[in-house]
């Protein structure tokens, strides 16, 4: 069986490149046991669909390990299966076989591939944030109340559940934008509402399936630079997905996802698509 190793937390991006010159070589990821442990472990996962001309294999006996605190993106082909790759580790889909670990602060290790709808739904809604390519948010509500929404859910009483959204806003440099609805909002505004709004229940884990890809190049410089900034200021796991290598390129390490398994990228320069 063969992880991906695991790396440490992000550190500031800038102390890493000038370590990294001082040093004259470039900073590999060591064994998971020498650094933080792991926040998710997958093991032997397979994800398959029957279709009319027969089984569909996306993965098959894929192992991977992110430990607490990484930043990881993974890159790779169109209908490779990064974004299902990300559902199922986020309790949004089942694998066929294998298990997905979450560690757990309380007890052991939680299998969430065996997790029913409810506590999948439980499990969502207390450890994992989500950001996608579109924004998602409710076009009949403010911005406030869309990132309340997590919050109330969970059943908080609306004038907390309020005054935590409000600071979420602040947190993403919208206080003054709360009383607008999203089609009041630029491209940009709504996608920092909806990251916001994954946050708003202070989750461990932040899974981001192309979050800039709707984004002009300065927009969406802007929206990974507020990404990075929440990642390291509310210790957050984040896993990525993403077309762009420039952004890649800032993660802790880089996964390419290719015929079903997970491999390290060496060379940050190669192409993702």
């Amino acid at each position: 069986m063969h992880f991906p190793p695991a790396a440490a937390p992000q550190a500031s991006r800038a102390a890493r490149e000038t370590e990294s010159r001082a040093s004259g070589t470039q900073e590999k990821p060591v064994p998971l046991s020498e650094k933080q442990p792991a926040l998710i472990r997958v093991e032997g996962l397979r994800k398959s669909y029957r279709t009319a001309r027969g089984e569909l294999v996306l993965f098959e006996n894929l192992d991977l390990e992110v430990a607490a605190g990484e930043m990881v993106a993974i890159v790779g082909q169109s209908g490779a299966g990064k974004s299902t790759l990300l559902h199922i580790l986020g309790a949004l889909d089942a694998p066929t076989a294998g298990t997905v670990y979450f560690a757990s602060i309380y007890a052991a290790p939680v299998n969430v591939a065996s997790l029913s709808p409810r506590e999948a739904a439980a499990f969502r809604n207390r450890e994992i944030g989500y950001v996608w390519q579109f924004h998602y948010l409710l076009p009949e509500f403010t911005a406030l109340e869309n990132v309340a929404m997590p919050l109330l859910a969970r059943g908080m009483r609306p004038p907390e559940a309020m005054k935590i959204a409000s600071n979420w806003l602040r947190e993403v440099d919208l206080e003054d934008r709360g009383a607008h609805r999203p089609g009041e909002l630029s491209g940009g505004e709504q996608q920092r509402v909806a990251l916001a709004r994954a946050l708003v229940c202070s989750p461990r884990l932040l899974l981001a399936d192309e979050p800039t890809g709707d984004l002009d190049g300065m927009t969406a410089g802007r929206v990974f630079e507020l990404i990075e900034r929440l990642h390291a200021s509310h210790g957050l796991t984040s896993i990525l997905v993403t077309h762009n290598m420039e952004l890649a390129q800032r993660s802790t390490r880089i996964l390419r996802l290719a015929d079903g398994r997970l491999t390290a990228l060496t060379d940050a320069a190669q192409p993702a698509t």
